[in-house]
């Protein structure tokens, strides 16, 4: 089956190009000329997702071919641009840069597959005519990735302006659709794992309504959505016959419809959209809880607790005892919890950060301390090697780490994966299982891992069986 959609790749030679400013600008000057923008994150990223979220008022979705089969990328595309009137997909690190040499898994190859033209975004800085010979290289490098324009970025004025462009026109065959000059504070705050997350950043309107006015200046928006609309017409699963990976069917769902608890909040905000659609599909009923602010967990059949910041609200969180002891009571009573990453360090005893130290739910005996270099950066892939709530042994399961924390105590602890790739707790092992709870720094997609759908709703199911067998004795 074929399809015709508009869509475009926003592409870098290296990370820090300004991938992520221009993709949030062209989603908004498109939204102010009245059309319905589907974002896609190349990767796994949460951060950049979620300012593309929020940019094109609807849930910007992960593709990531390390993580998930070409099948399911081509997909879940079709999938979440339905309705829309074009789609971007911002890429990550460099348009070639990949796992190895040959830069597999890399955006240029994402955009092939995708049959989807390419936006280059190059910095300026500090280069004139030397940028032509980089921007010829890197179209000459792959022919069949169809490079259609390019934007420069941090322009440092007029004449640096026109020498440029100049440049590129006389030795390069591709088209500049934008220029941007360097400005100061366009919006978007930094810090140690990349952009303040929007949920946390001051005042996301006023950033997203500056980024808009700095990149609408200098931008030919209508050039890009040509470009878009020329893309060719792309087949791939049309969805009547591909169901999402790991939904149970609808008998399934009748029989296991199961509530489960997402705590979600300024603390825990990375969650991917597919994952809470998925377990949504299978039937469970998802419950917000906000850990900062609920005096106790509702009632629920499992407990979900993403990744996100919690060293940055520790003092909140300390402060919630009421919640904490309602979580670990739970915990001894059987619920089954899933954590990730910031998920795992909440169930701990304590988090150290900046020289202060801050008392957790202390349902594992872990303390963590936050390094000033990252812990763990890529991929993953563990190996299910002992019993744990949610996976059957010998199922390999790929993730992705990034974490700047570190467990600093870490004995006598149960673990449920070997790792085959990544780091883990200690370089060998991740996936720490106390009764019914799973905490890893491995974060997975259910895209690419349906055994965790799968495994959340059994679980679930299980202990909601075993509540009711014990209220009827």
């Amino acid at each position: 089956m074929l399809r015709a959609f508009p869509r475009v790749v926003i592409a870098g030679p290296r990370g820090s190009s300004g991938k992520t400013i221009l993709t949030l600008g062209i989603i908004g000057l498109l939204r102010e000329r009245g059309l319905k923008i589907a974002s896609f994150k190349k990767g796994p990223d949460y951060i950049d997702a979620g300012w593309l979220a929020l940019a094109s008022g609807r849930n910007c979705y992960n593709l990531d071919p390390y993580l998930f089969s070409d099948e399911t990328i081509l997909w879940s595309f079709l999938t979440h641009s339905a309705g829309a009137d074009c789609a971007l997909i911002e890429g990550n690190r460099g348009i070639y840069d990949g796992m190895d040499p040959e830069g597999t898994y890399s955006t240029a190859e994402l955009a092939k597959l995708l049959r989807a033209p390419v936006i280059l975004v190059v910095d300026c800085a500090k280069v004139t005519r030397t940028l032509s010979a980089m921007i010829k290289g890197i179209v000459e490098f792959d022919r069949d990735v169809a490079i259609r324009g390019v934007v420069l970025n941090n322009l440092s004025g007029p004449r640096h302006e026109a020498v440029v462009r100049d440049a590129v026109g006389r030795y390069t065959d591709v088209e500049v659709v934008g220029a941007l000059h360097r400005v100061r504070g366009e919006g978007l705050s930094e810090r140690h794992m990349g952009l303040t997350a929007c949920h946390e950043h001051p005042g996301v309107p006023g950033a997203l309504e500056r980024i808009g006015e700095v990149v609408g200046g200098g931008l030919d928006w209508r050039r890009i959505l040509d470009i878009a609309r020329g893309a060719p017409p792309l087949a791939g699963a049309s969805g009547s016959g591909f169901r999402v990976p790991g939904c149970l069917s609808g008998e399934a769902k009748a029989e296991r419809s199961v509530r489960i608890g997402v705590v979600k909040d300024r603390a825990f905000q990375f969650y991917y959209p597919d994952n809470l659609e998925a377990l949504s599909a299978s039937g469970a009923v998802l419950t917000e809880i906000d850990a900062l602010k609920e005096g106790a967990l509702p009632p629920i059949d499992a407990l979900y607790i993403g990744g996100g910041f919690p060293e940055t609200n520790a003092v909140i969180l300390s402060e919630n005892r009421g919640f904490m002891d309602s979580l670990r009571q739970a915990v001894e009573e059987g619920l089954p919890v899933y954590a990730e990453c910031g998920g795992l360090m909440y169930l701990g005893r304590e988090i150290e950060f900046q020289g202060r130290r801050y008392p957790m739910a202390g349902v594992l005996p872990l303390r963590f301390r936050m390094e000033g270099s990252p812990a763990a950066h890529g991929y993953t892939e563990v190996e299910v090697r002992a019993e744990n709530p949610f996976f059957p042994r010998g199922c390999r399961l790929r993730g992705h780490e990034f974490h700047y924390s570190r467990v600093v105590e870490f004995s006598g602890l149960e673990t449920a994966f070997a790792m085959r790739r990544g780091k883990g707790i200690d370089g060998e092992s991740d996936g720490i299982v106390y009764r019914n709870v799973l905490a890893t720094y491995t974060h997975l997609h259910a895209l690419g891992s349906p055994e965790w759908i799968e495994g959340m709703i059994r679980a679930a199911s299980g202990y909601r069986t075993k509540k009711g067998a014990l209220l009827r004795i």
